[in-house]
């Protein structure tokens, strides 16, 4: 301020400030602070057309009553001019409300759900089971069919499918009876599933119970929950041969069957070390993998060298497969934890 004040007559205040890099209004400001305190004041004087403290209070008051707590302003300012009852515009309405915090959704809401990680592990087959539901597009616009896919755990294996035109609980349970009666479970069984409408319904839950089956459930909004499902359907419609749209539901039935058969028996899956999921739900992985062992051992016995790492060794599946395991502060999976964590279970419901 001070070289502002001392410049010479022959330089003006747009090239000081240019020079100085400062802002004109600025020094406005400062050069006349009683200007600036005025127009501070000014802003702050009350609005001669605001409603006074009372009329204030009658109408929160009024907007908190019985028959228009859960109404919005707009709806409240109707009805009581209807009563030829005027207090106030819909916005100041919503002024007072947002001063009062009593803005936006006034009616009771439902508490805050915490919904737990579901953590699943298994080491045989039929010990844990996961199925999802997939749409099929048809030759016809908006037209759909639902592809129902029951899948092992622990081997992909896919245990049993449906398709159908409709998307519904009782089908599901027809599904889960059938493939449960198939196989002749008598060890416990946890089928994981997400929280679509058939997952969820109180008919499918209670089947659940009475077939003492455990249910799991993915979290709400959370789409990797259930990846094993979800990469099978991934690896279905990525077939050279998938079609775009079906004819009909003979056709989607005639594909899907040929798929099915294709990835039990013959689909050499990665995360099963190269096994097929058949080879996996049977147990006759052990033997092939002693057949290929011998493979590559008498080739590693012809050009050693061409091994730069080694006797190769055939690789075998986990022994541990998980949904969401547990992990160490090194970044492995913690073992032995044996978890079976299910976020919803219909037996313990009241």
């Amino acid at each position: 301020m001070m070289v502002i004040e001392t410049r010479g007559t022959h330089l003006s205040l747009r090239s000081v400030c240019h020079i100085l890099a400062i802002n004109r209004s600025t020094i406005y400001a400062r050069l006349n602070p009683r200007a600036n305190g005025r127009k501070k004041v000014k802003q702050l004087a009350a609005q001669p057309r605001a409603l006074s403290l009372d009329e204030k209070k009658a109408v929160i008051e009024t907007l908190n009553m019985d028959e228009y707590v859960n109404q919005p302003p707009a709806q409240i300012y109707q009805s009581l001019l209807e009563d030829s009852i005027y207090l106030c515009s819909i916005s100041t309405m919503h002024r007072l409300l947002k001063e009062k915090s009593l803005n936006g959704e006034r009616r009771a809401q439902r508490p805050p759900q915490s919904h737990a990680i579901p953590r699943l592990e298994a080491s045989h087959v039929n010990e844990v089971w996961t199925w999802d539901i997939t749409k099929l597009p048809t030759e016809r616009r908006g037209e759909y069919l639902s592809l129902y896919v029951v899948m092992d755990l622990y081997s992909r294996f896919i245990i049993a499918w449906m398709l159908s035109r409709k998307e519904n609980s009782a089908l599901a349970q027809q599904l889960i009876r059938e493939a449960h009666e198939r196989y002749q479970l008598t060890t416990p069984l946890t089928i994981h599933q997400d929280r679509g409408a058939p997952m969820t319904a109180h008919a499918y839950l209670d089947l659940l119970s009475e077939l003492g089956i455990t249910a799991s459930h993915s979290r709400p909004r959370v789409s990797n929950d259930n990846p094993h499902s979800e990469s099978q359907f991934k690896t279905m419609k990525y077939q050279p041969d998938y079609p775009k749209r079906f004819q009909d539901i003979g056709h989607a039935t005639a594909w899907c069957e040929d798929y099915v058969h294709w990835y039990n028996v013959e689909h050499h899956h990665s995360g099963l070390a190269g096994f097929t999921p058949e080879q996996v739900f049977t147990g006759r992985f052990k033997s092939i993998a002693q057949r290929k062992q011998q493979t590559l051992d008498a080739q590693y016995a012809l050009h050693p060298e061409r091994f730069v790492k080694g006797p190769p060794k055939v690789g075998m599946p986990d022994k541990h497969v998980y949904i969401n395991p547990v992990m160490t502060e090194e970044g492995e999976i913690e073992q032995g934890t044996g978890v079976n964590f299910p976020t919803l279970n219909r037996a313990k419901r009241t």
